[in-house]
Parts: C-alpha cells; structure tokens; sequence
C-alpha cells in the first residue's frame, strides 16, 4: 500500500547496490529508532537478513550484550526486530552523559574513557575508521544494514566531524531518508531546512522523506505532500499514524505524557490499584525498565519530579543513575529524599534499581564517577558501596522469591558487605541485592521483565502498601508485548510506506539527478 501522494518510481538509477539505508531525523526523537526498527522488522519478515546500525549514539538507556559489550537500548530493540541478538557491533560507538559537559565514551562495548563536547571532536577520526570498519563487516555478512542517524543531520556546526549522519552516508554511499515528527508542528520547514542546509554532495544522498505521528485524515496532507515534492524534488515516502500502543523503549524519559504516565493504564483484575511513583532523576539511567510494570492491569506507573507526587504513592521506585551522587544530591535539595525516606519509614514500599539501589543504602564512597568520597546515602538500606574504576558488565542469572529469572548489570558502585538476605539469590545460592521488609534493592537491570518475579514482586509491594484488593494478572508476558509492539512497527511500514520505492533505495542507493536547495551548507 503506497502513501498518499507519493509515486512508485524513481528516475533512472546509477548507483551500486547499497544494500544500506541511513535514516536522519529533523530532530532527537523525530521517530528515526522506531522507523529502523519497523522497517527491520517488515525486511525480517520478506526473509533478508538484515542488521540495525547507530554509528555513535548518546544515551543512558544501554543493556549489556550477549558478546559482552554496552550498547544503545535502542540497537537491542531493533536487533531484536530484525531476529538477532544484540552485539557491540550495531553500536560501535556509545556516549554516555554524565554532567552537563562530560560523557563516558564506549567503543564497541567497552569504556575509554571520558571527554568533553570539546575533546570529543579531536577524538572522532579515529574512532570514524572503528565505525567505518565495523559497518563494512555488517554489509559484507547482512544482505541490508539499516543505519540510524544521530540527531539531525543537519548540525552545521558538527558537519566537519560528524562520523554519524551525513559524514556516515557520504563515506558509506547511504541513501539517506529524513523523518519528521508532524506532532511537533512545522514539519514541512523543518523536511525542507534540512535537506537546505547540507551540502550539494549531502543532498546529493537525501532520497525522500518521511511524517511520522500524524492524526486525521491523510487526504488533508496530499496538497503538502505535492507541494513538498515540487519545491524538493523529493517524495514523501510515507504517512505514519500517531499510534497509541507505541510507547515502550523509549529513548529517554522524557518522551512519555506530559503528566508523566508511562504506557496505556489497563482496569485491575481485582478491586484496587497500585500506584508506582518513579522517581525521574536529572541523569537517569534505564529509566525503561519500569516499563513492564506498566504492562500489568492494575498498574499506574507515573515519573515524579518533585515531593508532593509521592503523596498517594503505593510503591515508590529509585531507577538507575549515569551519576548517583549527584543525583542524589538533587534528591536532597528539591525535597524528595526526605520524601521517599517517610515513605520507606512508614511501612510503605520503595524498590531502588542500580544506582537507586546505591542511594538507599548507609553511605556511597565514590572517588571515580563524581571524585565526591564519602557520601551518606538515605538510610533505608543497611549496606554500603563503594565505586569501582572499571565498570562491571554482566548478564547474570538467578532466583526471586523462587522464581527464575534473567537480567544485566551495568555498574561502577559495589556492595561493601553483602547482606544475607538478598532481593535475587544466584544459582550457587549467593545472595544479590537486598530485600529487608518494605525496602529492596538490586543492580539488575531488566528483572522487571521477568514475568514470574515481576508478579511475586508487585504482590510483595501490594502486601506492604495495604492494597489487599490488588492481584496481578496471571497471563501478562512483557515479550509478547513486546514482539506485539514490533510487529506493529513492521505492519506499519508494510501499510503506509512505499515499499516499492524502499526496495528500490537498498538495492541501488539514492537516485541521480535530485535537485540541490538553496542555500546549501554555509
């Protein structure tokens, strides 16, 4: 099913076969991650081997691979869309913020070191050749590696040495196509400035567009769609509808409502619901893994930033941190820890996770992430940590509350002495994490997922909230919600994208002759 407005057919094309796409946005979450992710899924199906790709990406959503690297949360989404498992190669380069200023740089799953905005740039060429490198092995293996751009393409001020957009499509000979999110309004400037500001040789590259969340009837769009055609040269490949069932994954917390509510809330199997406060911390880290809480009936997750929101909270949860110190810092100042530590000490759940693990323990020693010494955590645990140089990556195993289950862990903070009542018990009967009461903690990241212990623990949460009325449901399976959301992606290009044109792109790359906008790069 093609697009409204939008031919089947290019110009005569002289290009190589590409076997690559690069798909750029006109801005950070544009769409690009959930488009490479359908359009995995959709060639996955049709039976090619296809393989995601994100040259360098900044975010502190990451999940440890089964090669035993970092990568981007969202690489392991689309690796998954495209029926594989993770590997550090979909995601050679991996930026994580720590500060305002600085990030933790991983090079094909492991940690380098740490740099500036500044320092960064004299670092790229040499890691350009890693990216360049590690692309032509996924070429040479994959019959299409769909690349994921960073950004916009469109950086004026980075396009000397960008390794990521255009930089990647000119040296790899990409076809590039540039989604927009309609959501936002002005998506028909933001499609044409993009492609205005580049270049001729990157424009060269730009083969069509894509809107993406648009509500109503896509006939109404059709005159934009012409119009945008005549002014660039370019079609627009395809119309996405705003989908209310795509919300898991999410590249940063900040892309759930505006109110905070994470997913869809279902109507409780029993009487009562239970109410999860997340706590949305300035340099949060895996904030998605509460999202297979919000998968549950009866579940309303909710991202808090300030006291008063944990006021009718049931269960309060800590998530993840790039940098716990000051994060917890932040707590202290805006109010919140006080918060939480009334809450744990009136009986009331709180659940930390990694770096909000760390937090609740007696004291934090730290002279490698935040150099801050000895810090005094809330209290509500009574285990120490002290930081690591070298990061700890693991994919472990083992039991919570008798149940199996899986995770990973990704972390410089270590337990002092850990205590014998542990939240998992591994299969050698070590114990891991912490569960006293109404307070648990544990560096696994992921274990949410696990359907068995994901029940035992949110009827241990309703337990100590006083919501006897609550009961989860016996049937909910994050992974099929999860392949659910895939499978959409894919249907979603199948139904509203020109596949025709798509086809055309992977085997022959973009067309000649497309015209150049002014004013081009300055």
């Amino acid at each position: 099913m093609r697009a409204p407005g939008v031919s089947r057919h290019y110009p005569d094309r002289v290009r190589r076969v590409s076997g690559g796409l690069l798909v750029a946005g006109t801005s950070s979450d544009a769409g690009k991650s959930v488009l490479v992710a359908g359009l995995c899924r959709w060639l996955a199906r049709q039976g090619v081997r296809v393989a995601p790709f994100k040259a360098q990406n900044m975010s502190n959503n990451s999940v440890v691979t089964p090669d035993g690297g970092e990568i981007g949360r969202a690489q392991a989404l689309q690796a998954a869309a495209a029926g594989l498992v993770p590997s550090v190669r979909f995601n050679p380069v991996l930026l994580k913020p720590g500060g305002d200023r600085t990030s933790q740089v991983v090079l094909l799953g492991k940690v380098i070191g740490h740099t500036s905005a500044l320092s960064y740039r004299d670092r790229k060429p040499e890691l350009f050749q890693t990216v360049l490198s590690t692309l032509e092995g996924l070429r040479a293996e994959y019959d299409v590696v769909v690349c994921e751009g960073a950004g916009s393409p469109t950086e004026i001020n980075l396009r000397r040495t960008d390794i990521a957009n255009m930089g990647l499509a000119r040296a790899a000979d990409l076809p590039v196509i540039v989604v927009g999110d309609i959501d936002r309004g002005g998506v028909f400037a933001h499609l044409y400035g993009t492609v205005a500001l580049l270049s001729p040789a990157d424009q060269a590259l730009v083969a069509g567009f894509v809107i993406n969340k648009f509500r109503g009837d896509p006939a109404l769009l059709r005159p934009g769609l012409d119009q945008l055609h005549d002014l660039t040269g370019r079609r627009v490949l395809g119309v996405l509808p705003w989908n209310a069932d795509l919300w898991l994954d999410a590249e940063d917390s900040l892309s759930y409502t505006a109110d905070g509510v994470v997913g869809r809330p279902l109507p409780p199997v029993g009487e009562q619901w239970l109410r999860v406060a997340v706590v949305r911390l300035p340099r949060i880290s895996n904030g998605t893994d509460v999202e297979a809480l919000a998968c549950e009936p009866g579940v309303s997750v909710r991202f808090v930033t300030e006291p008063s929101r944990l006021a009718d909270a049931d269960l309060v949860v800590i998530p993840g941190s790039k940098a716990t110190v000051h994060d917890l810092e932040w707590l202290r100042h805006n109010g919140l820890a006080d918060a939480i530590i009334d809450h744990g000490r009136r009986g009331l759940p709180v659940a930390g996770i990694c770096g909000g693990f760390q937090m609740l323990g007696t004291r934090i020693t730290d002279s490698y992430e935040s150099g801050a010494g000895e810090v005094p955590g809330l209290g509500l645990l009574d285990v120490e940590f002290e930081f690591q140089r070298d990061k700890i990556l693991r994919r472990p195993d083992g039991f919570v509350f008798g149940h199996p289950a899986t995770g990973y862990e990704i972390h410089h903070g270590t337990v002092v002495d850990q205590p014998a009542d542990g939240l998992v018990t591994l299969p050698d009967g070590t114990p891991e994490g912490v569960l006293s009461g109404a307070i648990a903690g544990t560096h696994w990241h992921g274990l949410l997922e696990n359907d068995e212990p994901r029940r035992a623990l949110l009827d241990w949460a309703a337990g100590h909230a006083g919501r006897p009325g609550f009961r989860p449901a016996p049937g909910t399976s994050f992974a099929a919600v999860r392949e659910a959301q895939l499978d959409l992606l894919g249907d979603l290009v199948a139904e509203h994208m020109d596949t025709d044109v798509l086809r055309g792109l992977l085997a022959e790359g973009a067309p000649s002759g497309l015209p150049v906008l002014p004013p081009g790069a300055p």
